[in-house]
């Protein structure tokens, strides 16, 4: 028996196969579902078993938590489009077609005919490596349905999938009887009981479509069977423009121009310089949410305040805060270059911070802070890297950048959803790449708030969906001790090192600050982020860090 040193050495070597056969599928320019290519990507994907895809490995079972998830980042729609045309900002926000954004994936995706999806790639690599380990996903289990649809011979069709068929094109919505007899048969061909097909029902359901997974799961099937019978090919397509883009830095380039053409514009661009990468909320309801509701600041009720801001049934508090904060000192930035990646500028030199968490620092200083929102794997170094490089148009400055501060969730190797982890290192998943530092936050700042916190080295990993138990427990157990797995940390360390030690952009003695949430426990079973996702349990972490992180800005 293999043991888990050897076993964690054959995973490492199938997901970098994995994203080698990508690489060269991507410059290739296309490959079939069904044919070589493909069938070679989904035995590396069976072959490397993640846990985030659960019963992906088991031919007699449809893993519908890993589909939700998958489709929660996929384009709606994309179950009947055999083809799937990957493509850059090609302009088509300027032509009829409706952009379809993914629930959970900031892309925007185009339905070009009945066929034809297109999905816009705007983040880099990561983006491609996502989009095709989730289609990887998607087609097994397409397969898998058309197996026990048509009963292993896909030109006759069965009794039950004839049911299925007539609950897809039935033209009035069905009753409770007419529903529960189709689960019934459904969670045959689904290889699952009635109960697990009856709450996969009720988690696909979306308002306007209540029978939306057997609608899914129709297409799925379908499709399938209509390519392994040659009336259509299933088939993956790549843009000569997103293949000749892809690395050069044009989006980040555009999106950082943005924030330093707003410095300038606003007489900002020789002040001092605080860079957060987190979200569009937490700095900004901190600093500005109680006065924005007319609210005595207290500490004890806090969080609850954010609570509240954070709840879909509040979307009016949200505005009055946004407008409030744009009224007094924050700019907001939307992007507009293709990064799908906001900003925003707060100038902390008049900016009242009674009836905040940080009235007691009596700041008295001049700086501003740049909030970008979360970057996506790889596009990481090439936003920071954009961001730190000197302005060159019209009237050319470099900014004097201070400190910068990442926020960020991530997976857990010990402890559960919501606890913190700070990072004193980053090992870049696949290389001996490594990127030590001296952190600005450490468990001290976190400790007696009721979480777990957790410091040492994190893995900056290619991709969250291919992370097995075997190449999880080696980084645990061994000497390697990490606390967890993420995706942009040695992308950003990369970027701030080459820009402070070595071109000389910002400052050699620039400040760092690393740290992040648990979104989820891949060593644990019903915590991997197939699982869903934190809900209200993130809020306390997520403005704690936050809190932290602009302490010590304040304090500098």
């Amino acid at each position: 028996m293999l043991g888990n040193s050897a076993l964690a050495r054959q995973s490492t070597e199938s997901i970098e196969r994995l994203y080698i056969t990508m690489r060269h599928l991507f410059y290739r320019g296309s490959f079939k579902i069904s044919g070589t290519s493909g069938l070679a990507l989904r035995e590396l994907l069976l072959k490397l078993n993640p846990e985030i895809y659960g019963t992906i490995a088991d031919p007699n079972k449809v893993e519908l938590q890993g589909l939700m998830y998958v489709l929660d980042r996929l384009p709606e729609g994309i179950e009947q489009t055999p083809f799937i045309n990957l493509t850059a900002d090609e302009g088509y926000d300027a032509s009829h077609f409706e952009p379809i954004i993914p629930l959970k994936r900031r892309r925007n995706c185009y339905r070009i005919d009945q066929d034809q999806m297109n999905i816009e790639v705007l983040r880099g690599r990561s983006d491609v490596y996502d989009i095709l380990t989730h289609l990887t996903f998607f087609y097994n289990e397409a397969d898998k349905i058309m197996q026990r649809a048509y009963d292993g011979n896909p030109k006759k069709i069965t009794r039950v999938w004839e049911k299925i068929e007539a609950v897809v094109k039935a033209k009035k919505p069905l009753t409770l009887e007419e529903r529960e007899v189709a689960l019934m048969h459904l969670s045959y061909i689904l290889g699952r009981s009635f109960q697990e097909t009856l709450n996969a029902y009720n988690a696909f359901s979306f308002d306007k479509n209540k029978d939306r997974l057997f609608h899914i799961i129709y297409w799925m099937g379908k499709l399938s069977q209509m390519d392994i019978t040659g009336q259509v090919n299933r088939e993956v397509t790549f843009t000569s423009a997103l293949r000749s883009q892809i690395g050069h830095h044009i989006t980040g380039e555009k999106w950082a121009n943005q924030i330093k053409e707003q410095l300038l514009a606003n007489n900002l661009h020789e002040r001092p310089v605080h860079i957060i990468s987190a979200n569009m909320h937490s700095v900004q309801n901190m600093l500005f949410a109680h006065r924005g509701l007319d609210k005595k600041y207290d500490a004890d009720l806090e969080f609850q305040v954010y609570e509240e801001l954070s709840s879909s049934l509040n979307k009016e508090l949200r505005r009055s805060v946004k407008n409030y904060s744009i009224e007094n000192g924050l700019i907001y930035i939307k992007d507009r270059s293709g990064a799908n990646t906001d900003a925003q500028i707060i100038d902390l030199k008049d900016l009242d911070l009674n009836e905040t968490a940080f009235a007691k620092h009596n700041f008295k200083g001049d700086d501003v802070i740049i909030v970008m929102d979360y970057a996506f794997g790889e596009q990481a170094f090439e936003l920071m890297d954009e961001l730190l490089k000197p302005y060159k148009i019209n009237q050319p400055f470099k900014m004097n950048v201070k400190s910068i501060s990442i926020m960020g969730k991530a997976g857990i190797l010990e402890g559960v959803k919501g606890d913190i982890m700070v990072p004193n290192s980053f090992v870049h998943e696949g290389t001996a790449d490594n990127y030590p530092f001296e952190n600005q936050l450490n468990l001290a700042d976190f400790e007696g708030q009721g979480l777990g916190v957790f410091e040492g080295m994190m893995i900056t990993v290619l991709g969250t969906s291919l992370q097995n138990r075997n190449v999880l427990k080696f980084f645990k157990q061994t000497s390697w001790n990490s606390i967890g797995l993420e995706m942009e940390g040695a992308h950003y360390h990369k970027a701030i090192q080459i820009a402070s030690k070595i071109r000389n952009h910002i400052s050699s003695d620039v400040r760092v600050s690393y740290a992040y949430y648990a979104s989820d426990n891949p060593l644990e079973t019903g915590s991997t982020l197939a699982s869903g996702g934190l809900g209200l349990t993130g809020v306390k972490p997520t403005y704690l860090i936050t809190q932290r992180m602009i302490d010590k800005i304040l304090t500098k």
